[in-house]
């Protein structure tokens, strides 16, 4: 089937968070099982020359925006069994930030419109849309007339994945005619009325024929107010079209045997890589080398629904246990002071990098014990998945993605690929966190069954990708 798959970012052109790695890795996988799969996003100005010379222009049009019609470049760039578009306009895109602007309504309006014109212009003829998000919530919404008037559209369906609710789009009743180009008909409670305002992604969800979550224990979260942010009624009012399919990695990319970014490569089979990869790690996080002591690794935005607060009330609990700490990522003040004070208070043991680095990222997930990832709330995550790749144990909290893919230790058979705990209680993480370092130290057979299980989980594409494959389907009625 044609396969067009919108999304805000894509790796590896332009990321900024987990959507990109989705949107890099599934057209792939999808490609991989016979499908034409095009992808479209903005040219933005991040977007680096070493790509933009590969890029063929192909042609330019005016895209119909309410009363504008901006000019809309389209370049094509063909990569891995994927065509990629990139959407030129100057004026909503050559910014040095992807997101965070007054305007980003309508830049990604614009966005939106291009994605719907752009098959029409190229003689294109999409059977499904997939959008991500609420950057392209419009889509499926102007999916709604436009298949009857565009021929190219004609039969195409629409399938929308939401990657994390809280972020939704919300914006003035008076943008659904001036910005957006909608007739005042869409502003209704089963479409886009949100308590007198416009919401795109209640809109997307009840427009698109299909709608998907990054994980299936997050599909049947967003039943409940405590996760879905306000829309809890509306995944009700739709849940006979929603599925949660659990995101994969790029098994080809996080492989620790043929990782050129490690120290020494390492596999299940062959492990005493994984040790000079510790050592590595703590010479540059600031830590005494010590291969007795455990390391406990973060990587992460420092934000209250990944958990923080769990973690900054427990350092001094977590470094009673004999473990070393590291933490690797920047965001809210109060836990990057918690943490830098951490450091100042246990030196040699404690290591804060505010900061975000590719290569501190790879030595963290190759070289630490433990990878701590205690989410409020948490829609896939796949640093989990990342670390278990290089036998990285987490320790995770039962929810979202996290549950569905981290499986608990069981001390009577050895079964499991981690430690987990359910409630959001300090008390209950370090349960397992003094669970997990004791076992490191008391029971290092078990400790290597548990890595040999996590680092040969299936978390690849090919998987997931089978799922989307049997969703497009089932929009089309097949």
């Amino acid at each position: 089937m044609n396969i067009l798959f919108a999304s805000s970012e894509v790796a590896p052109f332009i990321k900024t968070g987990g959507l990109a790695d989705v949107a890099g890795s599934l057209p792939q996988a999808l490609a991989k099982l016979g499908h034409d799969v095009r992808v479209i996003l903005p040219l933005y100005e991040k977007v680096g020359q070493e790509w933009r010379e590969q890029m063929n222009y192909l042609q330019n049009f005016n895209v119909h925006l309410a009363w504008r019609t901006p000019y809309c470049g389209i370049f094509e760039l063909r990569r891995d069994g994927v065509t990629y578009y990139f959407v030129d306009n100057e004026y909503y895109f050559k910014r040095w930030d992807v997101y965070g602007h007054y305007d980003d309504a309508e830049r990604y309006a614009f966005f939106s419109r291009a994605v719907i014109e752009t098959p029409g212009h190229l003689g294109f003829h999409p059977d499904v849309i997939h959008c991500n998000d609420w950057q392209t919530a419009l889509v499926p919404i102007y999916l709604l007339d436009e298949r009857q008037r565009v021929p190219e559209l004609m039969g195409t369906r629409s399938v929308y994945t939401i990657h994390n609710i809280e972020y939704q789009g919300r914006y003035g009743r008076d943008l659904l005619e001036d910005l957006f180009g909608l007739p005042g008909s869409y502003f209704h409670e089963r479409m886009l009325s949100y308590y007198g305002d416009v919401n795109l992604m209640k809109g997307a969800i009840y427009a698109a024929d299909y709608v998907t979550t990054v994980s299936p224990t997050y599909a049947n979260e967003l039943r409940y107010p405590f996760y879905a942010h306000g829309l809890d009624g509306v995944i009700a009012d739709n849940a006979h079209k929603l599925r949660g399919i659990l995101n994969g990695i790029d098994d080809a990319r996080y492989d620790p045997g043929h990782d050129q970014g490690l120290s020494k490569t390492f596999t299940a089979r062959q492990m005493a890589g994984k040790k000079v990869c510790k050592a590595t790690l703590q010479q540059m996080a600031g830590l005494t080398e010590d291969a007795d002591a455990p390391v406990i690794a973060c990587v992460s935005r420092l934000v209250s629904h990944k958990g923080f607060d769990l973690v900054t009330e427990a350092i001094d609990e977590i470094m009673s246990t004999g473990a070393q700490m590291v933490v690797l990522g920047t965001g809210e003040w109060r836990y990057e002071e918690a943490f830098r004070n951490a450091a100042w208070r246990y030196p040699g043991r404690f290591s804060a990098q505010i900061m975000y680095s590719d290569a501190f990222s790879t030595a963290i997930y190759s070289g630490a014990d433990l990878f701590l990832m205690p989410s409020v709330a948490e829609p896939c995550g796949l640093s989990q998945m990342i670390a278990m790749r290089y036998g990285t144990l987490p320790i995770v909290r039962e929810t979202g993605g996290l549950k569905d893919s981290v499986r608990p230790w069981n001390q009577f058979t050895g079964e499991g690929t981690g430690f987990t705990f359910t409630n959001i209680d300090k008390g209950d993480m370090m349960w397992v966190v003094r669970q997990a370092v004791e076992l490191y130290h008391s029971d290092p057979k078990a400790w290597k069954t548990l890595q040999k299980n996590a680092m040969t989980t299936d978390f690849s594409w090919a998987r997931s990708a089978g799922d989307y494959e049997e969703v497009y389907g089932w929009a089309l009625g097949q």
